[in-house]
């Protein structure tokens, strides 16, 4: 918009109706999980109160309901020692919700016929990196393993050949790794590579559809400016360069380098719960059960997570159904839920390694968020 040659009564007019819009954009009563209400100037002092304790640097943070944010806050710093603020410009590491978002792209690649859930991977592109024993097995894979991490892979190869766990679509075993060659494959049906090229691709099935800007798997001008430092476990800050989860920046890699911020992720978030971008049967398929954990599966015994879908995992509660993801690149953890029965949703930036405390201590105040 411009206001160029616009008389200055209209220009203030116009000024102050898009004040009005931004501030009902977030309600002053938020409901939380259980059904209970809280002040958002009630909510942002619980949660400064929570990062003074945890010793947090910021927080980027999203509160969902009816399947719209009401709340939305960047609270503390980019730097705990030059102590600049954080802003709603800020750009934080989205660590593994870049998993979620990518199995949303891999979605719409199967909608638009470039791949095939249930059609074995090495019928597209034969992994190299198999060692010989495992080969016969991993001609198995496809990519609904691959979302439900069932492909046997471990997380990371680290450049080492890779040998299966177990049969591929016999067990679960969280694998970047996997995501990765499925981004290879994707990049090579689309003719696209897996660089900025595949990231441009990524964007215009996803985040511009999504009015998401400036989330992006790749290194660029606006992230430079405003992404924050991360900090290790004394707190001290790390640095606010490619690296980590995004490697030299020019690399897409799905399971970890996408850069964001809780309000533009948060969109996801709604399309998922709102089911737009994709046919309901696609969504139907994403937000089902596909793995079933085992009564000795550590995410079951440690956080009660019951098995996993095509991107997201479950936490089945009474009377509802928690669909979570977790981030963590050390120096920046990352965390998104929503439960559709509810139409409630939450998403949490912060440039440390303390995602668990916070969200422990989040749910005193909004009912179980994890």
């Amino acid at each position: 918009m411009t206001f160029k040659n616009t008389p200055i009564y209209l220009t203030l007019t116009i000024v102050c109706c898009l004040t009005t819009l931004f501030a009902c954009a977030q309600k002053e009563t938020i409901t939380t999980v259980d059904d209970k209400t809280i002040k958002a100037a009630k909510l942002t002092s619980e949660i400064k109160e929570i990062m003074e304790s945890e010793n947090i640097p910021a927080i980027s943070i999203a509160v969902i309901n009816d399947n719209k944010v009401v709340y939305h806050e960047a609270m503390g710093v980019s730097n705990m020692e030059t102590k600049i603020a954080v802003d709603d410009h800020s750009i934080f590491e989205a660590a593994s919700l870049s998993k979620p978002i990518f199995a949303y792209f891999v979605m719409k690649m199967v909608e638009k016929g470039k791949l095939d859930l249930d059609k074995p991977l090495y019928e597209y592109l034969p992994h190299p990196g198999i060692v010989p024993e495992s080969q016969e097995k991993a001609k198995l894979i496809t990519a609904r393993m691959v979302l439900a991490h069932q492909t046997g892979f471990p997380n990371h190869s680290n450049g080492q050949p890779i040998k299966l766990a177990f049969k591929p679509g016999t067990d679960f075993m969280y694998s970047g790794e996997a995501y990765q060659y499925l981004a290879a494959i994707i990049g090579m049906q689309n003719g696209v590579g897996y660089k900025a090229d595949l990231n441009e691709l990524f964007q215009n099935e996803v985040t511009v559809p999504l009015k998401m800007p400036h989330s992006t798997f790749v290194w660029d001008d606006y992230v430079a400016k405003h992404k924050v430092f991360g900090h290790d476990k004394e707190g001290k800050p790390i640095d606010d360069s490619p690296r980590a989860g995004s490697g030299d920046g020019t690399t897409f890699f799905s399971y970890a380098s996408l850069h964001s911020e809780a309000n533009e992720y948060a969109k996801f978030i709604i399309a998922m719960l709102k089911k737009e971008g994709l046919q309901e049967k696609t969504f139907n398929e994403m937000l089902k059960e596909h793995t079933h954990f085992k009564d000795d599966n550590p995410l079951k015994q440690e956080v009660g997570q019951t098995g996993w879908g095509l991107g997201f995992t479950q936490k089945i509660t009474e009377g509802y159904t928690m669909h979570m993801h977790t981030g963590n690149n050390h120096d920046f953890q990352a965390y998104a839920m929503f439960i559709p029965e509810k139409d409630y949703g939450l998403v949490v930036y912060t440039n440390s390694d303390k995602m668990i405390p916070f969200l422990t201590n989040l749910s005193k105040v909004l009912g179980p968020q994890f």
